[in-house]
């Protein structure tokens, strides 16, 4: 019979737990990093405390990505939800002709432009425009909006990720000048293509990038750089629940990924740059709109520019689902 000393015992142990804390580490050191979430109380839906604002401005200057949960009413996510589902299919239909990115899997849509779907508060969110001043500086200019609709794939198709990317796929300035505020307008998980990001990736520059500015497939990030992020930082996709807005910096890599589901996953996307940026875009809105947007002006609560060409209802209705794909738009500046 083997009879072990106090001492041994102890060695043994000692031993054991090391081996237990080094394979946690490992297990802990493998799993990817988590986007900052910001959870406002009920009294600060309409915006941030101090110490949640700071939170947030930290987590886009050090990951280039916040998240900010439970700002936005269900019941106007749904409504314009499914609206833009039917039009979804709309633009599926069109196959090659439509304006998918990289694949016909993700496609590029416009929000309907029209008022019944128009809701501040998706739009034009305090909280979001709070996060975009503190960051870019008083009245950011909002001249693009968008959404992009991770599609189930149609019978007989494998579904397909993006090439991870930048949107920034053009010479730019080395600090912030534009942020993304998406809106998810369901919970985003990994089954219906949650969008995967890559923290921290957003103080690069486009040497780092393949494909030319506006091409299709312009914005890749090169290979060996990505196997070199993975070792230090791998991606990961978040789940983003509903009535959720996500602050983006421009520059950040992400790649849309497939829609496992047979529900079609749409996020909004809604581009602040910098009022001293030199970008030539306007929206395009239905007329009825602007009641709506001189209303918030009046009371003072329109903290950003909004540069529109106002169309007739009738015109804005026609024309916005003919909008180019994502790489066609130019978030370049003039020179």
């Amino acid at each position: 019979m083997l009879v072990r000393s106090s001492f041994q015992i102890q060695r043994i142990a000692a031993r054991s737990f090391a081996t237990a804390a080094n394979t946690a580490t490992r297990i802990q050191l493998s799993q990817p990093r988590q986007p900052t979430v910001v959870k406002p109380t009920r009294d600060q839906l309409s915006l941030l405390d101090e110490r949640n604002l700071e939170r947030a401005v930290r987590a886009i200057h050090e990951d280039g990505l916040v998240v900010v949960e439970n700002v936005i009413s269900h019941d106007v996510i749904d409504r314009l939800n499914e609206k833009m589902i039917q039009d979804a299919l709309v633009l599926q239909a069109r196959g090659k002709d439509g304006p998918f990115n990289y694949n016909q899997g993700n496609l590029q849509q416009d929000p309907p432009p029209v008022a019944e779907h128009f809701h501040p508060s998706i739009f034009l969110n305090p909280i979001a425009t709070q996060i975009t001043s503190a960051i870019l500086g008083p009245k950011p200019k909002w001249t693009f909006c968008s959404a992009n609709a991770a599609m189930p794939p149609l019978p007989g198709a494998e579904p397909q990720r993006q090439p991870v990317h930048s949107d920034a796929d053009f010479a730019h300035p080395s600090h912030p000048f534009a942020l993304v505020v998406n809106v998810p307008l369901v919970t985003m998980r990994p089954e219906n293509g949650s969008t995967e990001v890559w923290l921290g990736t957003h103080t690069g520059n486009i040497t780092q990038q393949e494909g030319s500015h506006g091409d299709r497939a312009s914005g890749r990030i090169k290979e060996e750089l990505l196997k070199k992020q993975t070792e230090r930082d791998p991606p990961t996709q978040p789940i983003i629940p509903k009535g959720s807005i996500i602050v983006r910096d421009l520059r950040l890599w992400h790649a849309g990924m497939p829609n496992k589901t047979d529900q079609v996953r749409i996020m909004l996307a809604m581009i602040h740059f910098a009022s001293w940026y030199r970008n030539p875009m306007r929206l395009e809105f239905s007329d009825d709109i602007k009641p709506i947007i001189e209303n918030l002006d009046c009371q003072g609560k329109l903290e950003v520019q909004v540069p529109i060409e106002w169309a007739t209802r009738k015109r804005a209705l026609q024309s916005y689902l003919d909008r180019g794909f994502g790489n066609s738009y130019d978030f370049n500046q003039a020179l």
